[in-house]
């Protein structure tokens, strides 16, 4: 499979990495308008190969993108202090309005993979600029979330991560939901389980868990500077089943017609994913407050939605 990744920085170079020593990918391409930066980190890369698979990784233009299955967007500005949301979304959205008619214009048939923040609406960005199957532009969604979600837990419980299965679903960003109603320790409820090891999810246990799961990327950014390794982890899981045809449920983003009482929305929910892209989308029974704060996080990216597609 071939994967080319734009942006070279922390996040696209952490994937990269992830993509070539995890044998997901035959061939990956960066490409940056920091040509060096690519170069660069394309060789560091690609002299870590001996020691897992002999991929290749290179660093180009848009050109060498021709045929690829997959991109992948990191690229993109930082929210800088005194910056609103609105302003990041504008910039990054001028930004994706350069390089998405690039990418397209060399891989027609690839499926387009969004980490750049703001995530969701930058998903929908690349959808109404690409013009492509809702179906082929998925964002990473929450799948980074629901990770640290799932650690937290087991953290608590004691028990590997793998053993859980526990979901963030809206936006990835402050407004999240954790769906702490369908969380489970294999087919048991989270908080059945506990029970049966001694332990309680007391609301004290609760608000740790949910601030360390949405406030993570600040503890991290506070220490040291950005974060990477878990988003490009959760790349590489997106792409293992993309090009593996998993089918596996994964957290991501895209476009929903209808989500709670908005509409034409994109946003995470626990979706199958394989070659061709969303394959389905499912739509959980969650408690009363979830399907409430479900709506509440729908209508705050619907409102920046369409302030900024206003203008395209």
């Amino acid at each position: 499979m071939k994967i080319g990744i734009i942006g070279s920085g922390f996040v696209g170079s952490a994937t990269a990495f992830q993509l070539i020593m995890g044998g997901i990918a035959h061939e990956v391409i960066l490409v940056d308008k920091d040509t060096a930066r690519a170069k660069a980190e394309a060789m560091d890369i690609r002299h870590a190969t001996p020691c897992a698979y002999a991929n290749r990784i290179i660093a180009g233009d848009y050109d060498a993108l021709r045929d690829a299955d997959i991109v992948i967007f990191t690229a993109g500005a930082n929210q800088k202090p005194g910056q609103t949301r609105l302003d990041l979304l504008k910039i990054n959205a001028q930004i994706f309005r350069e390089i998405v008619p690039q990418v397209i214009k060399y891989a027609p048939h690839a499926i387009l993979l969004v980490a750049s923040n703001p995530m969701d609406l930058m998903t929908e960005i690349t959808l109404k600029i690409s013009g492509f199957p809702k179906a082929r532009v998925i964002g990473s969604g929450t799948l980074l979330d629901s990770a640290r979600f799932r650690t937290e837990l087991a953290a608590f419980l004691e028990i590997s991560p793998e053993s859980i299965q526990a979901y963030v679903l809206g936006e990835h960003g402050d407004n999240e939901v954790l769906a702490w109603s369908k969380a489970n320790v294999g087919i048991i409820n989270i908080h059945q389980f506990a029970a049966t090891i001694g332990k309680t999810f007391t609301d004290d246990v609760v608000a740790t868990i949910d601030d360390n799961v949405r406030n993570a990327a600040y503890k991290i950014i506070e220490g040291k500077r950005a974060t990477f390794y878990g988003i490009a982890g959760a790349l590489g899981k997106i792409c293992h089943a993309l090009a593996m045809d998993a089918h596996s449920l994964l957290p991501v983003s895209s476009h929903h017609g209808s989500i709670e009482s908005v509409h034409d929305v994109c946003l995470a929910m626990p979706t199958v994913v394989g070659r061709s892209g969303i394959i389905k989308v499912l739509y959980p029974d969650l408690a009363p407050e979830e399907h409430s704060a479900l709506d509440r996080c729908a209508k705050v990216i619907a409102e920046y939605t369409q302030q900024i597609l206003a203008e395209f």
